[in-house]
């Protein structure tokens, strides 16, 4: 049975890297390496089909592969989608999670709630999230990574 301690040890390896991302910006071959290492690590591309709905999508709004994965977090030359910007190296000084609530099973766990971004001015940018985990050799793995921006009429 995935446990919510798993759960939260995910998401603060998750946050911690979203940080890390940012902070290799300025070497480009650095921030290559690690994105990779990152989704490879977390992300469970290798495995089956990833639903990833990022939140700053308009035009190709899911990204079901590590190449798509990696333009939205990095963006650059090679980018696979032309309107990303590079999410995570904004960059982001801390990432905090606010769980609503989890569904905890043998080999699968999702979590719902708000996550927050901190920039560099201490600014924090609230996103809804929802992240579905499968358990791999005893890692849990990514494979539905929805966020958006809370409803603002």
């Amino acid at each position: 049975m995935i446990t919510k301690d798993q759960v939260l040890a995910a998401q603060n390896e998750w946050g911690a890297g979203v940080v890390k991302i940012g902070s290799l910006k300025e070497s480009r071959h650095e921030c290559e390496t690690f994105t990779s290492e990152f989704l490879d690590k977390l992300y469970a591309f290798e495995l089956g089909p990833v639903l990833f709905k990022p939140t700053k999508c308009a035009i190709e709004q899911f990204r079901p592969s590590k190449s798509e994965a990696s333009s939205y977090f990095i963006a650059g030359e090679g980018r696979a989608c032309q309107e990303d910007n590079g999410f995570a190296i904004n960059p982001w000084t801390k990432v905090r999670f606010e769980n609503s609530n989890m569904i905890l099973e043998e080999n699968r766990a999702i979590a719902m709630g708000n996550y927050f971004f901190t920039d560099l001015d201490g600014n924090e940018a609230k996103v809804e999230y929802t992240f579905g985990y499968q358990l791999n050799n005893g890692q849990l793995k990514i494979d539905l990574h929805h966020s958006s921006f809370p409803y603002n009429p």
